[in-house]
């Protein structure tokens, strides 16, 4: 039948595997057309047979293009509509289309073989007969009369047909082998996949051999542990489990009073599970561990100190310098605490003399759990720059209302069951970090602080925010479900407060169930206090010096906190202090001084490298060089940008690693200042200065002429990432000065977002970026007037003093001052 077309064959799909010539097999037809094709077929009539395809495309067809051409040799009608083939496979044939309509009989062309060298393939033949022989002695896949007919045939397609009808590789597998009209090619895929079965086979073996060892293993541990009970129960040493038993059964029972019905029936629960249970099987270890787990909890323990502002307002003052605002919302947080206290004291006198003496009982055994001190409030979180005593501020609230303080670290965290918990089910399975927080703390009503909540992280393991919605709800943590402990545990005794550097960071949802306090950096005069009254004391006592051997003179402090700290905190101040005071052990170790005073000169010997914090600026006037003002996360500082003129075409380079925020910016500032240099505005708002304008320089507000000059505008730190509109009035004032012709005044600085029409936005973290003008020696500062009239309160006093603040609500005020006439 080689290259032979045959039509109108019945069409018969095989699902379950490939039928290679040669080859007589039953075929049971259950596709309604295969049986309808089949109706006018007789015995011995031809008919193709071919598999059919796994999850085909809706485009695709439902099996493979070819098949096998064959004779039915029987043919029986079953009851419940089937039809049973007998069928002979003949030779191979490919599907050319469907005869017609109904699709219940094809088109087929046979299929022949390429011409090919003898020689080649009987060596190619050889190799195959041998992996053959060989699977034939490790697996029953290969019959021996299945070999004999191999070896025995002269005929090597026949007797690839054979093997690979016997080794039933996957259907893609026999699709490529059934369809090459290569021999070589054939042969070369079904050596490949001898081979495969192969190492398979001898796998398989393998962990046969290791699965009966364990099994034997296993049955004589079994056997042994069984006569060791019998051994132990003879001599009297099994109490041990007992006791145990007995043991977690007091202690359920001590803490009953607080807990749930639910919580006290899962735990007893488990205890008697684990009385029965094989003290030497796995299981009986997970449920010890979890029962040793939740019994630590502190169910009945809180902590009864009697809360007083007055009590948080020395404490909070003892521990910290200056921070008013934060210092003062606490104050009011725990104010409505106290008196919802004394409100509920009161309550409680009231039914004392109306209720009856079970009334009272359950009310005390209510107060027992600490409700008189629930407070159904905001959570607190203090967020601002590193070391600006966010953590310190939530020790001292432990402090003040005497109890246990507990810190969970949220950095980087990005495992869901790190808060939750573990399912039981998994090997080493422990309860999330909030339960394990209150067995730390043995209390119910501890200080848990969530230390760097805007740096959790969203992963494949889940989303931990998603439990700190629940944690941080006053509605929902009252039954807070730890996925190990699985029970409700009351939340709602403990004080929450949260830290953040960045607010922005933290997700919508869980913002909204926050009260934000800002903890904003300190300013040169607070840094000096600090070190003064808590930083030297304390690491003169951590060094184990006395206050008489080290002193540190009021210059020299001043110059480290200049010239050797960068931070908006203290934190690297402290560092520096604590190298000070090393240094100064050492000396009087070896005797070279019984006590030693540092002063300006001396600390170079004691300090090796200048930070320099925020350079000076030099007041000295420049032209395209204007200071502007940014917001780091550690602080404020002075940013100084840029620009030059080129002969060019018009257009604006910027440099600078500038975001795509601060680059809109650029535009705005270059479009608007050559607008007014083009309608000749600035002839209007700066006195005539046209005729002002050096010679080189008359040109330059010609219309004719800015088209022929391109800027270039750069921030320097160009490794520095940078971003925000805030720099818009910076770089419209560097701008006009380039094109101007004029230069700008250096010991001004500036901050504003900047419109198209001339007009200056307010901007964010005013603060900062005035407490770094004054540590750069900025004399005057042009601020948004939006943020004078609102923000001025929140600067410190020593700022405020010493810098002229000067409001603008439009470019035209900013160049005049900026900008000096000649």
């Amino acid at each position: 039948m080689d290259s032979k077309i045959l039509e109108k064959l019945p069409l018969i799909i095989e699902h379950e595997m490939f039928i290679f010539p040669f080859m007589i097999t039953p075929i049971f037809v259950i596709d309604k057309s295969g049986i309808k094709g089949l109706k006018d077929t007789e015995t011995d009539g031809l008919c193709f047979v071919v598999c059919g395809k796994n999850n085909p495309k809706a485009e695709e067809l439902p099996f493979y293009d070819v098949g096998v051409i064959g004779r039915i040799m029987r043919k029986s009608i079953l009851q419940d509509g089937r039809i049973k083939l007998l069928f002979q496979g003949l030779s191979r044939g490919k599907f050319l289309g469907f005869s017609d309509a109904s699709k219940e009989k094809v088109d087929v062309q046979g299929m022949s073989y390429k011409p090919y060298d003898p020689t080649r393939i009987h060596a190619m033949s050889n190799i195959l007969f041998e992996k053959v022989n060989a699977l034939a002695h490790i697996s029953q896949v290969i019959s021996p009369d299945l070999l004999r007919n191999i070896e025995e045939s002269e005929d090597v397609n026949k007797a690839i047909d054979l093997i690979c009808a016997a080794i039933r590789p996957k259907k893609e597998q026999s699709y490529q082998i059934f369809a090459s009209d290569d021999i070589e090619e054939r042969l070369m895929l079904l050596t490949q996949l001898v081979s495969e079965e192969i190492e398979t086979q001898k796998l398989q073996r393998e962990i046969k051999a290791k699965v009966h060892t364990k099994m034997d293993q296993v049955n004589k541990e079994y056997f042994l542990r069984e006569q060791l009970k019998q051994i132990q129960k003879e001599l009297g040493v099994d109490k041990q489990k007992d006791e145990e038993i007995d043991a977690y059964l007091k202690k359920l029972e001590a803490l009953k009073s607080g807990m749930s019905e639910d919580v006290y029936k899962e735990i007893k629960k488990q205890i008697t599970r684990l009385s029965r249970m094989n003290p030497d099987g796995s299981d009986a270890n997970v449920v010890q561990n979890y029962i040793e787990w939740v019994l630590e909890i502190p169910f009945t323990t809180f902590n009864h100190k009697k809360l007083s502002i007055s009590n948080v307002e020395k404490q909070l003052n003892a521990d910290h310098y200056s921070l008013k605002e934060p210092k003062e919302r606490i104050v009011e947080y725990f104010a409505v605490k106290e008196l919802l206290q004394k409100r509920s004291e009161e309550e409680a006198k009231e039914k004392d003399s109306k209720e009856t003496k079970q009334q009272s009982k359950e009310l005390k055994k209510d107060e027992a759990k600490g409700d008189d001190f629930k407070y159904k409030g905001t959570i607190l979180c203090f967020y601002g720059p590193p070391g600006v005593g966010k953590t310190s501020l939530a020790n001292s609230i432990a402090l003040a209302i005497g109890r246990p303080l507990v810190r969970i670290a949220l950095g980087g965290l990005e495992d869901v069951n790190e808060l939750r918990g573990h399912r039981r089910t998994y090997l080493g399975s422990m309860p999330g970090r909030i339960v394990q927080g209150l067995i730390d703390a043995k209390s119910m009503n501890p200080v848990m602080v969530l230390d760097e909540i805007d740096k959790i992280m969203r992963g494949v393991r889940g989303d931990p925010t998603s439990v700190l919605l629940e944690v941080l709800d006053p509605e929902q943590n009252i039954s807070f479900r730890d996925y190990y402990t699985n029970f409700n545990i009351d939340l709602s005794s403990v004080v929450f407060i949260a830290t953040a550097n960045d607010i922005s960071a933290i997700p919508a949802p869980l913002r909204d169930r926050m009260e934000f306090i800002q903890i904003s950096s300190y300013t040169p005069q607070e840094k000096f206090e600090i070190a003064k009254k808590y930083l030297i004391p304390q690491e003169t006592k951590k060094h184990g010096l006395k206050p008489s051997e080290v002193k540190i003179q009021k210059d020299a402090l001043e110059l480290i906190i200049q010239n050797y700290t960068r931070e908006a905190g203290v934190r690297n101040l402290r560092r520096s202090i604590a190298n000070i005071m090393r240094k100064v052990a050492v000396q009087l170790l070896e005797k070279k001084a019984t006590a030693i005073t540092i002063g300006v000169k001396d600390v170079p010997n004691y300090l090796k490298k200048s930070v320099f914090e925020i350079q000076k600026t030099n007041p000295k006037p420049k032209r395209g060089v204007v200071n502007g003002l940014a917001w780091t996360s550690v602080g404020g500082d002075v940013l100084t940008i840029e620009a030059i003129k080129l002969i060019g075409k018009g257009d604006l380079k910027l440099t600078g690693s500038l975001g795509d925020v601060m680059k809109e910016s650029a535009q705005i500032a270059y479009s608007l200042i050559k607008s007014k240099l083009d309608s000749m505005e600035l002839e209007k708002s700066s006195k005539k200065a046209k005729t002002l304008e050096s010679k080189d320089e008359k040109e330059t507000s010609q219309k004719s002429k800015t088209n022929n000059i391109d800027i270039h505008l750069h921030v320097p730190e160009g490794a520095t990432p940078k971003d925000g509109p805030s720099a818009g009035i910076t770089m419209a004032s560097a701008i006009a000065s380039i094109l101007f012709g004029k230069d700008a005044r250096q010991d001004i600085a500036m901050t504003g977002e900047l419109t198209l029409s001339g007009e200056v936005l307010p901007i964010g973290g005013l603060k900062e970026k005035l407490i770094a003008a004054h540590k750069a020696g900025i004399k005057k500062v042009l601020i948004p007037k939006k943020n004078y009239e609102k923000d001025l309160d929140e600067i410190p006093k020593e700022v405020l003093d010493n810098l002229e603040i000067v409001p603008v609500s439009s470019i035209d005020e900013v160049l005049k001052e900026i900008l000096i006439n000649k």
